[in-house]
């Protein structure tokens, strides 16, 4: 099971981040679109992502609605309602399944995992959260016992939108790279079951 975590306060954004568009997409329908292609997706919504709510309800994109407490609250609400899952930032626009695909195959089930990119591959202009010589990204596998690091290298994973300056420096980034836009009314979503909680 992935979940996509989209139930977040974004207090430096200032706004409702998941429904925020990079390359006309908004980012939530672009990380579920990716990790949908590795396995049953869910996203995780709260009291402070209405519109987040909203939107998986017209895509028929199956949801769980969590406390809305903190990170940390929501994540231990998760492992005791789903079990060990993967979870995914919706704030991550550029994860690729590749780099969900590789978390999955190396998790346990028990130990969790933390997704980390080595320092050599953040790109420049990008400011990650460091710990340990690691840049931290979003994707991590929640376990029951213990934690370690687990090596992606996706260098655009370094890229977390928080702020608006993030969204902008993403939404420049699909400009170099392109963008994929998903078609309104696409068959994306087709055979999902809608709300869970």
């Amino acid at each position: 099971m992935i979940v996509v975590m989209a139930g977040g306060r974004s207090r430096r954004m200032g706004k409702e981040k998941p429904i925020l568009e990079v390359g006309g997409v908004p980012m939530v329908l672009r990380v579920y679109e990716e990790v949908s292609k590795v396995d049953e997706s869910i996203v995780a919504v709260s009291r402070h992502t209405p519109k987040t709510k909203e939107l998986c309800i017209k895509e028929r994109i199956e949801f769980i609605e969590t406390p809305g407490a903190g990170y940390v609250e929501d994540i231990n609400y998760l492992l005791r309602e789903l079990g060990p899952f993967i979870s995914v930032s919706s704030d991550l626009p550029f994860i690729k399944a590749s780099d969900v695909y590789e978390m999955k195959k190396g998790f346990d089930g028990r130990v969790s995992l933390t997704g980390v990119l080595p320092l050599s591959l953040v790109p420049r202009d990008l400011n990650p959260v460091v710990y340990r010589g690691y840049a931290i990204v979003g994707v991590n596998a929640v376990g029951v016992e213990g934690e370690e690091f687990f090596i992606l290298h996706n260098p655009l994973l370094a890229l977390n939108v928080n702020a608006p300056w993030d969204l902008e420096f993403a939404n420049r980034i699909t400009k170099i790279l392109g963008s994929k836009v998903l078609l309104e009314g696409s068959d994306l979503h087709e055979g999902s079951q809608g709300y869970r909680g």
